[in-house]
């Protein structure tokens, strides 16, 4: 059973950055979800699926796996792309592009 060590990403539904400045632990699913036929639900018979450890820094992540003998992999985080945009560049006179309204 492998951890996971990575910083969160935003979710689309999120316009600021709540839960990505930390690192993340958590375990690598050792066996398939199964629907449950009556009530459709889902679950998993994997009980570390559940657990989740918030650390500060990938150090104390990293120090924390090796500790306990848990194996790991680390994933970097992507630099976001961010360009600066301002609302009245939507109507300059030069602008790039076709107008869609």
């Amino acid at each position: 059973m492998s951890a996971r060590i990575y910083k969160p990403a935003k979710t689309a539904m999120q316009s600021g950055l709540a839960k990505t400045e930390n690192w993340l632990l958590d375990y690598e699913p050792a066996s398939a979800r199964e629907t449950e036929p009556l009530m459709g639900w889902t679950g998993s018979s994997d009980m570390l699926s559940q657990v989740k450890l918030w650390f500060a820094t990938k150090e104390e992540a990293i120090a924390y796996a090796e500790k306990n003998g848990i194996p790991y992999r680390v994933f970097e985080p992507h630099p976001r792309a961010m360009s600066k945009k301002s609302y009245s560049d939507n109507f300059k006179f030069g602008r790039i592009g076709t107008w869609t309204h």
